[in-house]
């Protein structure tokens, strides 16, 4: 059979197995606008999902389903629904939807992100957890933390001595990166002007962009031989890039092992993560910690604590640049706690600075950096005041709906830090119209950590250095629109000039 006629068959049966399940639309899921044939809601999908759903859920309620192709997709708009699923009914929806792109290199297998919440997933937590991101560990880590942070400041003042523009949110990424790569392999990743790293920086955005589109192939999985829309090539070419370049570093540091002359010569080296992650190696139980899953665990944090950071902290500092007067209320709650200039920010500051921190969380009310979380599963049915959530449904919890609900939130499209200081909200998973974290057993694991890194990183910055917009831009003609992805990043980089103070 040539192209053109599989084309064809492939979505005339398309066509009649889709109608047929749409017109057995359950009567007892949550109301949602009514599909259409074949392509059930597509169409009121626009390039920023987020967006547009929250439209309709306006119109449909906070718990909302639609048919996108054969995929029954619930919404979820509201903290009360959003308690309901990720609290109330935590373990019912504790699973993932994973998308095709996804599936590439058998990252559902082995990805801590995506793993079922099962044995496999509890191991790659803890490991997380005890070696890297408990408190504990967190501190012990905070002066090579901080070492990278005065590294941003030495680039930032050489552009400001050049006269040059600073590329906020790469300048941030390569920080985000070089603290994690320092306490993984003990060594930088990313350079602030040399192209050596570009290769890496390319590949983490490339995954972040293509994971966050809405794919054909997720909609209608006949498809997916076709790959009509060329994602899964792109995906393998990024995730082959990302996996190489894993592979190479432990391939090095294996060698290094082996050629040292004994085991004295093993214990009296400083261990980094990489080390005691080899450790934990299991070589003759592929279900146990294998290679695979140590160079998936290494693409889960760098993918998920480089680029969320470094979209945050973009975010923040284009507000502050818009709003002066806030960057100045800043950077006087700084100085008023750290009086001498030549002094710089400590983590152990961040408590003692309540506007910094409603900075954080009116940044991510407004922009949270994954707009519907990762995407949950069903488990089973479950009913929910009265609908039923069918088993392996989608569930889009619309956070940056919430963020933006006028029901929640006064003058919501409005940058207003003082909101935070007359309200007592976290976004650590309790208060469910603040969740860019997401709540319950699937809770970020990085949220510690990013919360170190956010204010210490916008503070420094906050406190040596005054912006303005590259090339005398007004702060009005500024392009606030993002780029929807597993991300939503500035769709144009923030271009600021720092003048030192």
């Amino acid at each position: 059979m040539d192209y053109p006629s599989f084309l064809f068959l492939s979505l005339f049966l398309i066509s009649i197995y889709v109608y047929i399940i749409s017109g057995r639309r359950n009567s007892r899921l949550p109301p949602g606008p009514y599909p259409l044939p074949v392509i059930g809601n597509l169409f009121q999908l626009s390039n920023k999902p987020h967006r547009s759903l929250a439209t309709l859920s306006k119109r449909y309620g906070p718990l909302m389903s639609l048919k996108l192709g054969s995929k029954t997709t619930i919404v979820v708009s509201s903290p009360d629904m959003a308690k309901e699923l990720f609290h109330t009914n935590d373990k019912l929806f504790s699973s993932r939807s994973v998308p095709n792109i996804l599936r590439l290199m058998d990252r559902h297998k082995y990805s801590m992100v995506f793993l079922p919440a099962g044995e496999q997933w509890r191991r790659l937590r803890r490991i997380s957890r005890e070696y890297l991101l408990s408190g504990q560990c967190l501190d012990a880590s905070q002066q090579l933390r901080m070492e990278k942070v005065h590294e941003l400041l030495d680039h930032v003042s050489q552009c400001c001595i050049n006269e040059k523009a600073v590329n906020v949110g790469a300048a941030a990424f390569t920080t985000a990166v070089n603290i994690l790569s320092n306490l993984i392999f003990s060594k930088d990743l990313c350079q602030y002007v040399s192209s050596e790293s570009q290769e890496f920086k390319d590949a983490i955005w490339g995954v972040m962009e293509i994971s966050g589109k809405p794919n054909l192939v997720d909609f209608f999985p006949i498809l997916s031989p076709l790959d009509p829309q060329g994602l899964t090539r792109q995906g393998r070419v990024y995730f082959q890039k990302l996996y190489g370049i894993f592979d190479r570093i432990i391939d090095q540091r294996l060698e290094t092992r082996a050629s040292s002359s004994s085991d004295e010569d093993l214990k009296s080296t400083k261990k980094d993560l990489l080390d005691v992650l080899l450790n934990l190696l299991n070589f003759k139980d592929e279900s146990k910690f294998s290679r695979n899953g140590l160079i998936h665990l290494l693409m889960d944090l760098f993918i998920a604590g480089a680029d969320t950071t470094s979209t945050t902290f973009e975010w923040a500092m284009t507000e502050l640049i818009r709003n002066p007067k806030k960057m100045e209320t800043a950077r006087l709650e700084i100085t008023k706690l750290i009086q001498n200039n030549k002094m710089h920010i400590q983590e152990k500051h961040i408590s003692q600075l309540p506007y910094l921190q409603a900075i954080t969380k009116e940044t991510l009310r407004l922009y949270p950096p994954a707009p519907f979380l990762i995407p949950h599963e069903a488990i089973h049915d479950v009913e929910i005041q009265g609908f039923v959530v069918p088993k392996n449904a989608q569930i889009l919890c619309n956070v940056w709906a919430i963020g933006r609900d006028l029901n929640i939130w006064s003058d919501p499209e409005t940058f207003m830090p003082e909101r935070f200081l007359e309200a007592d909200i976290d976004y650590r998973g309790q208060n469910f119209e603040l969740i860019p974290f997401g709540s319950g057993r699937r809770i970020c694991p990085g949220l510690n950590a990013a919360h170190r890194m956010l204010h210490v990183m916008l503070g420094s910055l906050i406190q040596k250095f005054d912006w303005k917009l590259e090339g005398n831009m007004k702060v009005e003609d500024m392009n606030m629109e993002e780029k929807f992805g597993l991300t939503c990043p500035r769709n144009v980089p923030l271009m600021a000039v720092p003048i030192k103070l």
